[in-house]
Order: C-alpha cells, then structure tokens, then sequence
C-alpha cells in the first residue's frame, strides 16, 4: 500500500475522539520490552501476560474481545465504554497509530498508510478536532522511551544474526560443501510466526520474549541491554562446544531463527531480512 512520509511539523488531525476503533482488528506486534510494560500495567508476571493475552510466540497482541466497529474484534486489553485498560503501558504501535514509523539506513522517518489521513473512516469527527504537529503528537504520545526500546532491539536483532553468521562462515561449515543452512534460512523467513517459534522451542522463546529482568527496570536501554547479555551469554554456553558440523549447522539455523522471530516483533519484514542475510553471507563466501 501507498504511504505518506511526513516531516515533525507536518501538522494533521491526530488529537483522539476516543471512540476505540482503532482498538478493533488491528495488528498489534510486542517486542519484550513492551510485553514486560503491559505485564507491568496488568499487575502480573511477564509470562502470565505472554500466556493469557499474546499469541504467535508472544509477538502478538490478541484480539479476541467484544466484537465491536465493522465487527471486528477488540483488543483484550479493550474495556467496552472504558477504553484501554493498559493505557500507560500500551505498545508503541498504539502511541504511534495511526502514524508507522521506520529506520532505513540510519534516517528515521515517520508516515501514514495511503493517501488520505487514515482516521477518517472509523472517526470522521477527528477534522473538528485540533490539528497537532508530528512532533506534538509524538510527544503527547510519550512515545520516546518505546522509540529507544526499538531501536536497541533493532540492534540486538543484528547481533542475533551476526552469530548465526559466524557460525556459517568462521567454523568451517561454509567450505564444507553445506548446502541446508541457507535454505533453511529463507524457510523461517517465509513461515509463520508459530512455526518458527515451534521450531526454535519453548527454552529460547522463553530467553527471548519473557527474559528475567528484575521488574523494577524503568529504563529501556538498560533492559535491552541486560536482555543482550543474556542471550549473547545463552549463545556462548549452548554453541561453545560443538563438535560436529552438523552441530554448527542446527546451531547457526537456531540463532537465525531467534533473530527473525525478534524481528517480527519489531514489525520487519523477515522475508525480505533473510534474503538480505542470505545474500550476505554468500558475498562472504557461503
């Protein structure tokens, strides 16, 4: 679909009518930090919340409420005639809607979906509302610690491959003739969500979405940095061993698939993350 850049002056009608459509049928992606802010809002463990309200390995918020605009279903964190009942701990997504957000070499930009400002279906009342700039929207929002959480997982993303990388290129699997780790590479790319979080298995799943970090963590960077260090040092212990290179294989496979499970939680696109991996690494020799 079409979309339209914006610059933070650019000023639209994003002051909310609070009529919740927007709460109904959309498609809402977790990356742990938000999880872990949600859980926190909901006066639970992060892994109750994963189990009760997310789907497709805890990427995914479920809709599984009251059926409500257009018949769609609700957020299940949706209150009828209340709103949401997580608000200070809602995702970026939702500080963001109906705006999206992206980083491509470096340069962020914001946007909407289409031509046409995208609230005017479900709220045609927000044009009698006051105008605000991007910025001004962005700040109401309080969207500036979720922005960082992304971007710091973003970068652990990238290191989750790297090791994956390594593995291929720097043990010797590459010049053994391997011809399954690449393959297998673009398979996770193209399957869902739930496979691949089958594939990887509940142990990872369980380092990567619900990470042990004390709950009384109120600075993201931080937490994406300790959540880093748990994985970098999962990776170490369970790939220092390995012997065999089949091993290697199963083992560069794995991480991969980690990565871009991560990945989809950030709203990127895995497909086209590991065909960008895939060619890569054969620029390296694979």
């Amino acid at each position: 679909m079409q979309t339209t850049k914006l610059s933070l002056e650019d000023k639209l009608p994003l002051t909310c009518s609070r009529r919740g459509t927007c709460c109904h049928g959309n498609l809402v992606m977790l990356n742990p930090w938000e999880l872990f802010c949600l859980a926190r809002e909901k006066k639970v463990s992060p892994r109750e919340f994963r189990d009760l309200y997310c789907e497709s390995g805890g990427i995914r918020l479920r809709f599984d409420g009251k059926a409500g605009w257009q018949d769609k279903k609700a957020c299940s964190q949706y209150i009828d005639n209340f709103g949401c009942s997580v608000h200070v701990g809602r995702p970026l997504a939702c500080r963001l809607f109906p705006l999206g957000r992206q980083i491509q070499s470096e340069a962020l930009s914001y946007m909407h979906q289409g031509e046409v400002f995208p609230c005017l279906d479900g709220c045609p009342e927000v044009t009698g509302l006051p105008l605000l700039t991007v910025a001004e929207y962005l700040k109401g929002q309080q969207t500036e610690a979720f922005e960082k959480a992304q971007n710091e997982y973003l970068q652990l993303m990238q290191s989750l491959a790297d090791i994956a990388f390594e593995l291929l290129l720097d043990t010797g699997l590459a010049e053994s003739e391997d011809i399954e780790t690449l393959p297998l590479w673009r398979k996770m790319g193209n399957e869902a969500p739930e496979t691949v979080a089958n594939n990887i298995g509940p142990e990872w799943i369980d380092s990567l979405i619900v990470p042990e970090i004390p709950d009384d963590t109120d600075d993201p960077v931080l937490f994406v940095q300790k959540h880093s260090d748990l994985l970098l040092l999962k990776a170490q212990e369970q790939f220092g061993t390995l012997q065999t290179m089949q091993e290697v294989h199963e083992a560069s496979v794995l991480i991969m698939g980690v990565a871009l499970h991560l990945a989809r939680s950030l709203g990127a696109n895995p497909e086209i993350l590991a065909e960008h991996w895939i060619d890569t690494a054969k620029k390296y020799g694979a």
